[in-house]
């Protein structure tokens, strides 16, 4: 069964992706202060039956409406970070580890977390991830298993388990993510969402961190649409200082690939079962 669902603040806020949200307030129908409160009421609503989001940071989100926000594409968007890799001035990285329960917080945003905020994002909590995000699953001791919303007797996915489940459940429309061997893409399958994991070096790191796992760890988002995982990953992309390398920035901006008609693409599949090749000498079936 999923979460409930009753919530009274901004009743039509689950219509919309994040880019959709992003237009209601640049045409004044709704206020960025409006879209965290709907954010944050869905999140007491439902968050105790999935246990996606392990840090509150209500009053971090509305200081940064209070103080201003910038004009970008997704500004007064209500968003969430995965509490791994994302680093948050003055707030603590668990990495869903014991170890790091009470690790000191930094004292500066990471290069990522400058962009997202300077995207108009409006931060107000981290998501739960496994321990040090090695797992497929998110059931870190220290804050305990994060469920499918769309499912509660089964795993959201790992390790950004937290992310998708809280966008899965419509907390809001997308949340900070990251993966090194299928952390963004598990979850993102887990919970019904959109899941992309950039190439190596098209987020920087900076200035914390070089690369991950040997330039296998990327971090990105899991969102409810094509479009918003493309323009965030416009708004986000980019080289950083110090970084080892970096991919080239593409020729044209990922939204208006994502919009583009993409002619003549083909899925193929089979109903024809089969067997791994190590697992048999039998040769295999011709699809």
């Amino acid at each position: 069964m999923r979460p409930p669902r009753t919530v009274k603040a901004f009743a039509d806020f689950e219509r919309y992706d994040a880019l959709g949200l992003a237009e209601l307030v640049r045409r004044g129908t709704v206020s960025p202060a409006e879209l965290l409160e709907a954010a944050i009421e869905r999140v007491e609503a439902r968050n105790d039956a999935v246990n996606a989001v392990t840090m509150k940071l209500y009053d971090y989100g509305r200081k940064a409406i209070a103080d201003g926000l910038p004009d970008g594409p997704f500004t007064g968007v209500p968003f969430l970070l995965k509490d791994l890799t994302a680093s948050l001035a003055g707030v603590k990285t668990t990495r869903g580890s014991k170890f790091f329960a009470d690790a000191p917080p930094p004292a500066a945003d990471s290069e990522h977390v400058r962009r997202l905020k300077r995207a108009g994002l409006v931060i107000f909590g981290r998501t739960n991830t496994c321990e040090l995000g090695l797992s497929l699953t998110c059931e870190p001791q220290l804050y305990g298993p994060t469920k499918s919303p769309w499912d509660l007797t089964r795993i959201s996915g790992g390790s950004s388990g937290g992310a998708a489940a809280s966008v899965g459940a419509r907390m809001l429309p997308m949340a900070h993510a990251s993966d090194g061997f299928g952390s963004i893409r598990a979850p993102a399958a887990c919970c019904g969402l959109v899941g992309l994991k950039p190439t190596r070096g098209r987020n920087t790191m900076a200035p914390y961190t070089g690369e991950g796992l040997g330039g296998c760890s990327t971090e990105h988002a899991v969102t409810l649409t094509v479009r918003d995982s493309a323009a965030l990953l416009d708004a986000t992309c980019g080289a950083g200082s110090g970084d080892p390398y970096h991919a080239p920035l593409p020729p044209r901006s990922y939204l208006d690939e994502a919009a583009a008609n993409p002619r003549g693409l083909r899925i193929a599949w089979t109903a024809a079962a089969r067997t791994l090749p190590f697992l048999t000498t039998r040769p295999m079936p011709r699809a």
